[in-house]
């Protein structure tokens, strides 16, 4: 007996007008798929010049929401006008250094041009203990020498060298003057987000959710509020705090060019290097220009302000959010030579939602 199943003639035409419907299925599934990423990608290329400073605008947002918060009952629970004072603050805050940063390094080089081209620039002899200064005590000696009994020789040999340097310096304080202008826009799409800052958390935890379910998606929100605050306190504020005080012996001493040096050493401390690769040059100079108890008081000062951070770091960073400080650490570092600084957060919050994720699935596989 033959055990084999003919299909019905009924069946056959049923698959055979399956295959048609099918087909169309698959056809209008494509297109609208690709009908998706061609609108992603056109609104992709439309918002892409302002990806940036929303991103800031976020970052400012989470950062000054507590200010607006406290601020808030104060001007009779105008939460708009709290957050429209605040943004005008931080405009203050950015706007006035950045003038006087530029205004001060332009003035300088305006001052040596003048004094070049009148031929009344004059450099100090260099104080004996310069020479005894290991390694490169003898060459500086030589080369400040030099320059002290004719610096017009030295700055004709030197023209294409200043030139060059002169040229990359305005290039850069160009580029500055460009991110202060992004940076107040970012603050003002910052007083928009701080406005109506209930309206888009409810947003971004129904996002969250939608993304990643109730569990853990639910928890993403607060999480990411807590870990962007956490590198702002534990990175960010402890540069500001290490800059303040390194600051404080630069101009307690008269170091020349003070707020220059602190604007360098500032952008040091948050791309996480070492400020004593600025500090040490500047010690070693306070050492030949100064008497001795004031090298030796700017020198103590300046070492432990360098190293400030190693004792501020780890008691801020972390605070406030269930994730341990190295996670977040490590997130911040890495995200910024990836990113620039604005992976300096991202970074943090990718790696702060793996953590949540990886912990969840060893509760899941234990369990």
């Amino acid at each position: 007996m033959n055990n084999e199943t003919t299909a019905s003639p009924e069946q056959a035409t049923a698959n055979t007008a399956f295959e048609p419907q099918f087909v169309r299925n698959m056809v209008e599934s494509f297109l609208r798929i690709g009908l998706l990423v061609a609108l992603l990608w056109m609104s992709y290329d439309i918002i892409k010049p302002f990806i940036v400073p929303i991103i800031w605008g976020a970052i400012i947002a989470v950062a000054a929401m507590p200010l607006v918060r406290w601020l808030e009952p104060k001007l009779g629970g105008k939460r708009g006008l709290a957050a429209t004072l605040v943004s005008l603050l931080f405009i203050l805050l950015l706007v006035v250094p950045t003038w006087m940063v530029t205004e001060s390094s332009l003035n300088g080089l305006k001052r040596v041009a003048t004094a070049a081209q009148a031929g009344t620039l004059a450099i100090p002899p260099p104080p004996a203990k310069v020479a005894s200064l290991p390694i490169i005590g003898d060459e500086l000696h030589a080369g400040w020498s030099r320059a002290n009994e004719d610096i017009q020789a030295v700055l004709t040999d030197a023209a294409p060298q200043i030139q060059s340097a002169i040229k990359g310096l305005l290039k850069r304080i160009g580029g500055s003057l460009v991110g202060v202008l992004m940076f107040v826009a970012s603050i003002v799409i910052a007083g928009g987000f701080m406005a109506f800052a209930d309206s888009c958390a409810h947003l971004a935890s129904r996002f969250f959710v939608r993304v990643g379910g109730l569990t853990p998606g639910g928890e993403w929100a607060p999480m990411t509020v807590a870990t962007v605050r956490s590198v702002l306190k534990g990175v960010i504020g402890v540069a500001v705090i290490q800059t303040v005080l390194v600051a404080i012996g630069l101009f307690a001493v008269g170091i020349p060019g003070a707020p220059v040096w602190s604007a360098i050493i500032l952008f040091l401390a948050i791309a996480q290097l070492p400020a004593l690769i600025v500090v040490l040059p500047i010690i070693v100079y306070a050492w030949t220009a100064y008497d001795t108890t004031t090298a030796a008081i700017f020198t103590i000062w300046s070492l432990l302000a360098g190293a400030s951070d190693n004792i501020l770091k780890p008691i801020l960073m972390g605070r406030g959010v269930d994730i341990p400080m190295p996670i977040i650490l490590i997130g911040a570092i890495g995200g910024m030579i990836a990113s620039g600084i604005i992976g300096l957060f991202a970074g943090a919050v990718v790696l702060a939602i793996w953590y949540k994720l990886f912990v969840l699935w060893l509760d899941q596989e234990s369990s």
